[in-house]
């Protein structure tokens, strides 16, 4: 059996997990999540927790099941604490400014882009350089954040552009003039 897989995921006393229908539906005080699983595994809710079990050997059921229960947990852990991502926006000139659920971001383009946030998606910016993304949906965040980051990437020379908050942009070197009439 999995070692992810077989763990029960126990959740906090504030969050309500519900199985019908072939999906899982999460709630809990940051919002709430549901999730469809596929036909060749099963999620019991027990009293310890809720348990994920395989309903036969397969080699691509032994792979999906240690991933499925990690999404489970994710769910649990997001609706009842949420996730962040923060970003830093690097360069003259350069800053965003949210709008309700836009977010008018300035990145040295003839007009400023128009991000249209998901609705669970909250943004805050700080300093006009520094965005943190919050939602309970750790799936939906990540590709959110690399959304962003995609609309300036970092460049290697100067550095400037949209990265994360914690990643290191690797610098190159720029061209140095060489010796004049040799």
């Amino acid at each position: 059996m999995s070692r992810v897989g077989k763990k029960i995921i126990s959740h906090p006393e504030k969050v309500k997990v519900e199985v019908k229908d072939g999906r899982v539906f999460v709630q809990g005080p940051k919002g709430s999540l549901e999730r469809k699983f596929p036909d060749f595994l099963e999620v019991h809710l027990t009293p310890q927790g809720v348990q994920v079990k395989r309903k036969n050997e397969l080699r691509s059921t032994r792979e999906q099941h240690g991933l499925f229960r990690t999404l489970l947990m994710n769910m649990m852990v997001g609706v009842s604490q949420g996730f962040e991502k923060r970003l830093e926006i690097i360069g003259l000139g350069m800053k965003a400014q949210p709008e309700g659920e836009i977010l008018k971001l300035t990145l040295g383009f003839t007009e400023p882009v128009h991000f249209r946030l998901p609705p669970t998606v909250q943004a805050k910016v700080e300093a006009n350089t520094k965005i943190t993304l919050s939602s309970p949906d750790k799936e939906l965040l990540g590709s959110v954040a690399a959304m962003l980051r995609n609309l300036r990437l970092p460049e290697p020379y100067k550095g400037t552009g949209i990265k994360y908050h914690d990643e290191v942009i690797i610098r190159k070197v720029g061209k140095s003039v060489g010796a004049v009439g040799a």
